[in-house]
């Protein structure tokens, strides 16, 4: 049997669940992007990471 992660849509806590453990919300299942070698958004990406982790 094969499970998908899923997260809540209300909470953002991620689960396997069929509904949220802390909340009882709805629950998406989320797919990690595709990898590329090419990557034309990473530069973008990590700018990005290093702006938030300064907040």
């Amino acid at each position: 049997m094969k499970m998908k992660m899923r997260r809540c849509r209300s909470c953002k806590e991620y689960t396997l669940k069929d509904h949220c453990p802390s909340c009882g919300g709805d629950l998406e299942v989320v797919y990690p992007p595709r990898y590329s070698p090419e990557d034309r958004y990473g530069k973008y990406r990590r700018i990005l990471k290093e702006q938030l982790k300064g907040i």
